[in-house]
């Protein structure tokens, strides 16, 4: 049996890293060197250097400094983070030219399914109205979520159309995460729904996606890449 792999989790008191945290703890394929938080964050060089991966559901302002650092201690990464500006993503592609970084808005298999599968229906259906509806629990953030704006970007690619795609998004209660996409043409619609029923699900597609950034090439990785989509 390999070694387990030695990573350090960042955002490790939030809700998606605490779970990657203690799902990582109880994996015998993982050792989890250091837990990095807001309060501790001074601790992250020393915990790089014992390091092989870096799993960070944080910010989109420090996961650019966390992929700066990882680069720096040449340790890959795999980032969940959403709400990157156009200046943010450039400095994400300029640490993944030094190390193997694996960037997702959604860490879910099925997701990043759903993708594959909204290029599919968008391009095949192509007079087809599309709209996309969202619905998280009452704390998240942002609005519309990462994973909508990846679904609206894989629809405009897959159209070759720079055209917006109408969402709609809510915030309620403590849903995890529902996602539907949705193509309206005469006399019939189709929908593509995915619903994520624990949190677990995106820590452990992240600590699956570590498993696989090791070892890899320096360049910028997303969910597909893992999968062969």
């Amino acid at each position: 049996m390999p070694k387990p792999l030695k990573i350090v989790v960042c955002g490790a008191l939030g809700r998606m890293g605490s779970r990657v945290a203690e799902l990582g703890t109880r994996d015998k394929r993982f050792l989890v060197v250091a837990r990095v938080d807001k309060d501790n964050s001074s601790r992250l060089p020393e915990a790089l250097a014992r390091a092989e991966v870096v799993v960070d559901f944080t910010s989109a302002e420090a996961s650019v400094q966390i992929a700066a650092a990882a680069a720096k201690a040449k340790v890959a990464a795999v980032i969940g983070s959403t709400g990157f500006n156009s200046v943010q993503s450039a400095q994400i592609r300029a640490s993944s030219r030094a190390i193997a970084l694996l960037l997702s808005p959604n860490m879910s298999p099925g997701v990043n399914l759903m993708f594959h599968l909204a290029a599919i229906a968008a391009s095949v259906l192509d007079t087809y109205e599309i709209g996309i509806g969202e619905t998280h629990h009452s704390m998240k953030k942002d609005a519309p979520s990462g994973t909508a704006l990846a679904l609206a970007r894989r629809v405009q690619e897959a159209r070759k159309s720079p055209e917006e795609v109408p969402m709609v998004s809510q915030r309620l209660g403590d849903v995890i995460g529902e996602h539907t996409l949705t193509l309206a043409g005469p006399h019939e619609r189709i929908e593509i729904v995915h619903r994520a029923h624990s949190r677990d699900l995106f820590a452990r597609g992240a600590l699956e996606a570590a498993l696989w950034i090791r070892g890899r090439k320096p360049g910028l990785y997303c969910m597909r890449d893992m999968l062969g989509l």
